[in-house]
């Protein structure tokens, strides 16, 4: 049977645990559902117990010697109404630790340093990255005040170095719309690029665990429409050779350094990226089968033809280390020759085309050979951009090598540069 008694404290202290039992009850007249329980050990408890959807629910209140009879009545009657309303205590109970414990991790996601977590951020991505992107991650937030590598002074910090030095909490909407209209008066081109850095970011802290409470919940601050409109759009970048330029360019080319001169007329004629061609190794070239290995961003490796001029270009590098464009220097591969690049269009007398103009130059000169876009994109690296080209459309290599060496021969022939045959070219001796 149930016993039912008015609690007072005298009761409370002499009850104990029946002989035999592994617990007894002594319940409460006043608040339903209070009871005190005792153990053989001679530990009590107050504890609540009703039935909610035709089960029992019990709960533990507290220990008597911490909670006051009046405390523990009015604890009961507590969760007797949330058992009246259909609402099971316990989960209740799990619920307020949830939001307890989210509350907590938000506190310290807002303490910590936003530098702190993009630190992170480059750490995780860095693999799904090339090493030039996770660079200029790097350099975005650098602090400055170092020796410049070319040229006098000092460097400058990066342009998000500011904006990520306060807490990640403090990346509000109006944050990233000051920030914006600071950096458009300064370094427009720079800090669109880190715009887009920065919203990539801002994306993966929502999708952080430790990170994602310390965000507004009204969604990415980079995302915010007035610091677009401050930063404006990026210009779509144009500069490309066009055909009557070609002669002055290999001529003004031919005049560099054999590795830089090699390097430049190589990303002219395989369309490859410029951070592409800079890692390319002896053992990507294949001299025999006339093929090329590119490790791509996008798809991992492509295997692209080995055209006959780009071949005796290759051919006639030294071999100073496991890169095809080995610095004399240093252990790697030559750094991005941009102001080689330049120096080039200067003597050429033609407009200044980039390293991934290069690149552009390729695609366009392949529309006066009328080669198919499907094999000009293949031998590049782009994306299909149709269902047919991405899942029906096999071409092997010698089928892109027949349109390859086309191009070469059309773009050296507007360069006044006889094409040396395959013959000549298999002669050819690597210098060591």
């Amino acid at each position: 049977m149930t016993k039912r008694v008015r609690l007072t404290a005298a009761r409370v202290s002499a009850f104990a645990c029946e002989a035999g039992k592994q617990q007894s009850f002594l319940h409460d007249t006043d608040a339903p559902g209070l009871a005190l329980r005792a153990t053989p050990s001679g530990a009590k408890a107050y504890v609540f117990e009703s039935r909610l959807n035709g089960r029992t629910v019990r709960l533990t209140i507290g220990d008597p010697g911490t909670w006051t009879l009046d405390a523990a009545r009015a604890r009961a009657r507590e969760l007797a109404t949330l058992i009246d309303k259909g609402i099971d205590p316990r989960e209740e109970a799990r619920r307020q630790r949830q939001a307890a414990e989210a509350e907590r991790q938000r506190r310290l996601a807002a303490e910590v340093p936003a530098l702190t977590a993009w630190e992170q951020y480059c750490l995780d991505r860095r693999g799904a990255w090339g090493e030039r992107h996770y660079q200029d991650h790097l350099k975005m937030v650098q602090a400055g005040g170092a020796p410049k590598k070319r040229g006098a002074g000092l460097t400058a910090p990066g342009p998000l170095r500011g904006l990520l030095s306060r807490p990640l909490a403090q990346l509000t909407t109006q944050a990233v719309e000051a920030w914006a209209q600071r950096q458009a008066t300064e370094r427009r081109a720079v800090a669109q690029l880190a715009h887009r850095m920065l919203r990539a970011f801002l994306n993966w802290c929502a999708e952080h665990p430790q990170y994602r409470h310390a965000l507004p919940a009204d969604g990415n601050p980079a995302k915010s429409r007035k610091a677009r409109e401050a930063l404006g759009r990026p210009n779509a970048k144009k500069d490309a050779l066009q055909r009557e330029q070609l002669r002055p360019w290999f001529k003004a080319v031919l005049q560099q350094e054999p590795v830089i001169a090699a390097y430049l007329q190589t990303l002219l004629l395989t369309g490859a990226r410029p951070g592409e061609l800079l890692r390319l190794g002896w053992s990507d070239v294949e001299f025999q089968w006339k093929s090329l290995t590119i490790r791509d961003k996008v798809e991992g490796e492509r295997v692209i033809p080995l055209t006959p001029y780009v071949a005796a270009l290759l051919a006639g590098l030294p071999r100073r280390g496991p890169y095809v464009f080995m610095s004399g220097k240093a252990a790697g591969p030559i750094a991005p020759p941009n102001h080689a690049a330049t120096r080039v269009c200067t003597l050429a007398g033609v407009p200044p085309v980039t390293l991934h103009g290069l690149r552009r130059s390729f695609k366009s000169l392949s529309e006066w050979v009328e080669v198919p876009v499907g094999v000009v994109a293949q031998i590049m690296g782009h994306k299909p951009s149709a269902t047919a080209e991405k899942y029906y459309t096999v071409r092997p290599l010698d089928l892109l090598a027949k349109w390859h060496v086309k191009i070469e021969a059309w773009i050296l022939e507007q360069a006044g540069i006889e094409q040396p045959s395959a013959e000549a070219v298999q002669r050819l001796r690597v210098v060591a």
